[in-house]
């Protein structure tokens, strides 16, 4: 959400914004804020002019009582009944108007950065930067499914006579490596000086409108039936969560977390749910990192961020590039993202393990999220990044790291996690 005051001072700014990121159909609602604003205010001065007017008419009555002039402190008391009703209803003209405001701010989205490229969809979305060669072995590249169960590690039947499509039973030295990935993302981020945190895995509506658009909310999320309550679609939302109505010292900042938690998605819309593989699917698990920092500070934490992530997936010898999000692929609370691919031998493609936003302060002001200053309190700036969003990176590990007789190498710094193991042998 916006600071109001860029409506009031450069609504200009804001429609072109909007037009940057193709919602055009929203454009009306910066005018209607602007009028609302305006009418807002003036219910709000005017109920101010009344309530001192009433305050100095009150103490007249005791100085006419005093004095013995009944009649006159009786009229005095009518006007001051007058004042009180037209006070009442400026009061409800101002939280009607209020709530107008809030429901269409919430709607806005917010500015983005100047360096954004623009572009209507993912498809506009542009290749910043490569990190390590990305290769074709000799031999075919089998789908993951396949190397899932040459390892007698993947059961999606079962999971589909218990839950359905998109769900799935990982077995044996798959689901090993599975968490073996976690751990070691758990320990890579604690090694950078992030604080692990395992969070709520469900949150209340309050807290999900503080922190996505509803778009995304309808989108994504899974709501508990009978109560005020979701199920989380990644530990951000939790984790920022956490500092709602919250003022923090300046000293304090930057706040550095990294968080462990299933997810669970709708995942609606044009991609549908994987049939045969784990690619998309209804529910995964994550480690994830977030940061709360000064406004000053939030474009030198979203480069280190995305670069965690980018060296993560390189200890685990898996290729990877950085794609700059377009303008229309934003999410409305953001103010600048990019995406982190890994390298598809078998698609000869890259394909998305991560995502890297800076918010500035949107999710703070929804969330009422400050620090303490010597000039006052100040929104903070947030942030979040995945370190790692796994089955989806236990694929790119599998076709990164298979060999042709079906085994799978595993690298040294996930040995520890695995019992010493080398390989993945055939069962």
């Amino acid at each position: 959400m916006i600071d109001i005051k860029l409506i009031r001072e450069n609504k200009e700014l804001v429609k072109e914004n909007i037009k940057k990121k193709f919602q055009d159909q929203k454009l009306p609602l910066v005018d209607e804020v602007f009028e609302f604003d305006k009418e807002c205010r003036e219910a709000q001065l005017k109920g101010d002019n009344l309530r001192a007017l009433k305050n100095e008419k009150s103490s007249l009555i005791g100085t006419l009582m005093r004095e013995g002039k009944k009649d006159e402190a009786e009229k005095v008391k009518e006007e001051i009944s007058k004042y009180a009703d037209e006070i009442l209803e400026c009061e409800k003209t101002y939280e009607k108007l209020s709530e107008k405001i809030k429901n269409h701010m919430m709607l806005i989205p917010n500015i983005i950065d100047d360096s954004v490229p623009i572009g209507e969809d993912d498809t506009q979305n542009v290749e910043n930067e490569k990190f390590g060669e990305p290769t074709t072995p000799s031999f075919e590249i089998p789908h993951h499914a396949d190397i899932c169960a040459k390892l007698n590690g993947l059961d999606k039947d079962s999971a589909g006579r218990t839950s359905g499509n998109g769900f799935y039973y990982l077995m044996g030295d798959v689901a090993r490596l599975h968490s073996a990935m976690l751990s070691y993302a758990r320990d890579f981020m604690i090694d950078k000086g992030f604080t692990y945190a395992i969070p709520p895995f469900m949150i209340r509506s309050d807290v999900v409108t503080g922190v996505m658009s509803f778009e995304e909310m309808d989108a994504m999320m899974y709501k508990i039936e009978g109560e005020d309550l979701y199920l989380i679609g990644t530990s951000e939302h939790s984790m920022i969560g956490k500092f709602k109505d919250q003022i923090i010292k300046e000293n304090e900042l930057p706040i550095t977390l990294t968080s462990y938690s299933p997810c669970f998605r709708k995942e609606v819309g044009s991609h549908g749910i994987e049939e045969r593989g784990l690619y998309r699917v209804h529910q995964f698990e994550k480690q994830e990192m977030v940061v709360l920092c000064k406004p000053e500070d939030g474009m030198d934490w979203y480069n280190k961020m995305w670069s965690y992530t980018v060296e993560f997936f390189r200890s685990l010898d898996i290729p990877v590039r950085t794609l700059e999000c377009c303008s229309g692929d934003l999410a409305d609370l953001k103010v600048k993202s990019c995406d982190v691919e890994a390298w598809s031998p078998r698609q000869q493609k890259y394909f998305e393990v991560g995502s890297c936003s800076i918010l500035g302060d949107a999710q703070a002001r929804r969330l009422g999220i400050r620090m303490k200053t010597d000039e006052g309190n100040k929104f903070v700036t947030t942030l979040n990044n995945t370190v790692l969003a796994t089955p989806r990176g236990l694929i790119a590990f599998l076709e990164n790291n298979v060999n042709e007789d079906g085994s799978v190498n595993i690298p040294k710094v996930l040995r520890p996690y695995m019992g010493g193991k080398e390989k993945l042998e055939i069962k």
